[in-house]
């Protein structure tokens, strides 16, 4: 089984980065072939600093490796070290219908939220296809907000097959049947949490780094706690009963809690009694004894930058050894070789 997932260094990661995707990085590493990139081509559509761009492609791998990730049994490489992507990236495009994209959800909440209508962000699924589809991966995490674009990626390996493999029928991707062609482009499949997808900011929307709402994993103490004490909540007075099932800090403290201890704080929300600012110091102290452990060995890691990069060459050039067949077989069947 071969495993894919990628983060943007558009930003410094966050609660939501790991309880969507991250956490599950060093458990799937233990399960099949991992890869792992640092999604800087994506992240061209947001971030125009060359200087930041580098730095925080750095700090993702950084990070990535403060979590765990081993880079003897998982494959960590930034995506524009591996340009075959880009190769495949167009390919894939002509094959792309315009209707699919133009249906993509992401695009269009970007765009009502600020972002320039560029064709990059219009085009980021074919991308993310590329991205998929080059290492012919068999599962993909993903958050919930992103599996529309892994559904399109399943589309367009199905336009593809279409189009340039002969006896290649949809029904049948695997050409098991008689008469039938396996297809080229394998069909990935997601892998979610379906429970934690969709991680709250600080302001009760969806966190991301778009809306400026994220508690950083490696933000330093001070700004961490302010941050955390800083959380919107209503005017409820202390006395009065409160619900959990719409409250932002309940929903940030079930992703630390075992469920006992949520039916705990939940029946504590709903007697009334207790502040907001007494579970947000509650919050406070569940991050650090979740993610101090990591905290500290990053503190150590970005001591030795040149050892980080060192396993980013490593890891591109063993992606670029697992891509190059496939690419091989798209250029044939393509007639580009």
């Amino acid at each position: 089984m071969r495993i894919l997932s990628g983060i943007q260094p558009s930003g410094k990661l966050h609660l939501g980065n790991y309880f969507g995707a991250l956490r599950q990085f060093v458990d799937l590493q233990e399960k099949g072939e991992s890869l792992y990139f640092i999604a800087d081509l994506h992240a061209l559509t947001s971030l125009r600093d060359a200087a930041e761009l580098r730095a925080r492609s750095l700090d993702v791998a950084l990070d990535y490796l403060a979590f765990g990730l081993d880079p003897k049994r998982a494959i960590l490489f930034r995506q524009s070290d591996v340009p075959l992507v880009t190769e495949l990236y167009w390919i894939l495009g002509s094959v792309t219908p315009m209707g699919l994209l133009e249906r993509g959800t992401s695009y269009r909440d970007k765009i009502e939220n600020g972002a320039s209508a560029d064709f990059g962000l219009f085009a980021y699924p074919v991308l993310m296809a590329a991205d998929i589809l080059l290492y012919r991966s068999d599962i993909v995490p993903v958050g919930k907000d992103q599996k529309q674009h892994l559904e399109f990626a399943r589309d367009i390996a199905t336009k593809f097959n279409q189009t340039y493999v002969p006896g290649y029928d949809p029904a049948d991707p695997e050409g098991k049947e008689k008469g039938h062609t396996p297809g080229i482009l394998k069909l990935p499949e997601p892998l979610t949490l379906d429970s934690t997808a969709v991680v709250p900011g600080v302001d009760g929307r969806k966190m991301s780094k778009s809306y400026a709402n994220t508690i950083d994993l490696f933000a330093e103490d001070r700004p961490l706690e302010k941050r955390i004490m800083g959380i919107v909540t209503d005017s409820t007075p202390v006395e009065a009963p409160k619900d959990p099932s719409t409250n932002t800090i309940f929903k940030l403290l079930e992703l630390f809690l075992t469920p006992e201890k949520q039916a705990e704080v939940a029946d504590s929300f709903r007697k009334g009694g207790t502040g907001y600012g007494t579970y947000k110091k509650r919050l406070l102290l569940e991050f650090h004894a979740h993610f101090d452990a990591a905290r500290h060995r990053r503190a150590e890691l970005v001591k030795d930058p040149a050892a980080v990069e060192a396993v980013l060459r490593d890891g591109a050039a063993r992606a670029t050894a697992l891509a190059e067949p496939m690419m091989q077989a798209i250029r044939k069947a393509c007639g580009l070789r």
